[in-house]
């Protein structure tokens, strides 16, 4: 996919120095994942550059707003290798930053002048935090079930996914119902299998980045795939798994290492499920494309569950 510079100082006001300093240490090291998706698909849309820095700089100014604000509430430490903002600069500078990066997301949408994209985005922005507060909710408890988790993910990881697939067709002015419902499908898919697939991380599966393991464990979330691993448990078995220190320690708690492998394999035949279900939906996209362009683009767009949910 391309890369995108979605980052330039001259897009906040000179005489705010540490709003540009905390924004210059948010933006570098980041995938810009997102940024790169809706770009493609404006691209392929034939929409103009301006349109395509436009949405690239929308979906990213959201997604780090909700990071400024989940590592306050979490106490993280870190983001990206690097401090958190809020340990940098303070927890009234990080979450001033994140309101000011959704504030200027309905500035530069409004002035671009598509009301259904404005109303759109910010029915993903509420979405967004109301999957932030679910989630928050969850911490600490080890009762949470599997469908309580995707309730979580389609309403927060999944909303931007969606987003990036749908926003560049509402700017290219095709508004057909069934058109978006199959690029909410698909988007809500393809979100759901990303964040999976960074849960796996958590417990060093396919973890070529080298995330920290068991972050989310420790800090009292049972995320998707460690849900997954204790459903053969009583919930006095679960609440064990607030002791588990290392991996070889969680993998006692569940059986054994043998146990793991299995739940691993079962929850990637369960993925893979759900990586059919989104090829099914972009073939039907298909039969509503008549421009070449758009073939590709939908071939695009089945490559993505290789790098987002097997990391590869």
């Amino acid at each position: 996919m391309l890369q995108v510079k979605i980052y330039d100082q001259r897009d906040f006001p000179s005489y705010l120095p540490k709003l540009n300093q905390l924004y210059d240490d948010l933006f570098s090291g980041g995938k810009g994942f997102r940024a790169s998706l809706v770009s493609e698909v404006a691209r392929h849309l034939l929409l103009p550059e301006k349109t395509q820095l436009l949405l690239a700089q929308t979906v990213e100014f959201i997604h780090n707003a909700s990071l400024l604000h989940d590592d306050l509430v979490d106490r993280s430490l870190l983001r990206r290798g690097k401090p958190a903002a809020w340990t940098k600069y303070g927890p009234e500078y990080a979450v001033l930053a994140g309101d000011y990066l959704l504030a200027r997301v309905m500035v530069n949408l409004s002035q671009y002048g598509n009301i259904d994209l404005v109303h759109y985005t910010a029915l993903v922005i509420s979405d967004l935090l109301e999957g932030e507060w679910l989630q928050d909710s969850l911490i600490n408890d080890f009762a949470v079930t599997f469908d309580d988790l995707t309730r979580v993910h389609n309403l927060k990881t999944a909303s931007l996914f969606k987003w990036c697939f749908r926003a560049p067709f509402i700017l290219s002015g095709r508004m057909e119902k069934d058109l978006h419902e199959l690029l909410e499908e698909a988007g809500a898919l393809l979100g759901i299998l990303f964040q999976r697939g960074d849960d796996l991380l958590d417990f060093n599966v396919r973890n070529r980045e080298g995330k920290a393991i068991l972050g989310d464990l420790k800090a009292g979330y049972l995320n998707s795939f460690g849900c997954f691993c204790v459903s053969h448990l009583s919930l006095d078995g679960r609440k064990k798994i607030r002791e588990v220190k290392d991996l070889e320690g969680f993998y006692r708690s569940i059986g054994g290492e043998d146990v793991f492998k299995e739940k691993l394999l079962q929850f990637d035949q369960e993925n893979q499920k759900l990586i059919d279900l989104y090829k099914h939906y972009l073939d039907k996209l298909l039969e509503l494309f008549s421009e070449s362009r758009l073939f590709h683009l939908v071939e695009f767009l089945k490559s993505l569950p290789k790098p987002l949910y097997w990391r590869e």
